[in-house]
């Protein structure tokens, strides 16, 4: 008979799955609830969308840029059953490689967006580095 406690399910690099790296990282904040933010803050694997003011498209146009959050010392969280920071730094992820191209010339460092549910903001963030963004692929592997 197994008597050990189950292990928590960790969360895999998203390096690892998609190898190659992150495209950006930013500093963000979740807002909240009394700002219209979300009840809670979310786990490691939480996939929202992302949103940054740019001319060619109308504020309701959102991306799916994910977040994958680092601890304090810059390390990716691999715990999947506790709350990511409600503020720091988290590795960006655009997941259409075709939209890569579209967005090369856009995110630059400074720039500020949010984390999207639908059309509600949950969290503010800015641009801190440009990792992957100008090589990693814009075609679909």
């Amino acid at each position: 008979m197994n008597t050990s406690t189950p292990q928590p399910e960790q969360h895999i690099l998203y390096e690892q799955r998609l190898k190659q790296p992150a495209d950006f990282k930013v500093v963000y904040r979740f807002y909240g609830e009394e700002e219209g933010g979300r009840k809670s803050i979310p786990f490691q694997g939480y996939r929202s969308d992302f949103w940054y003011p740019h001319e060619e498209h109308a504020a309701s146009n959102i991306f799916m840029i994910w977040p994958e959050f680092e601890d304090k010392k810059g390390n990716v969280i691999l715990e999947k059953d506790k709350s990511v920071p409600a503020t720091g730094i988290a590795r960006m992820w655009i997941l259409i490689p075709e939209g890569r191209g579209y967005h090369r010339d856009k995110i630059k460092i400074g720039l500020k967006g949010y984390f999207m549910e639908g059309s509600r903001k949950v969290a503010e963030c800015e641009v801190i580095e440009i990792l992957g963004l100008q090589t990693n692929p814009i075609v679909s592997k």
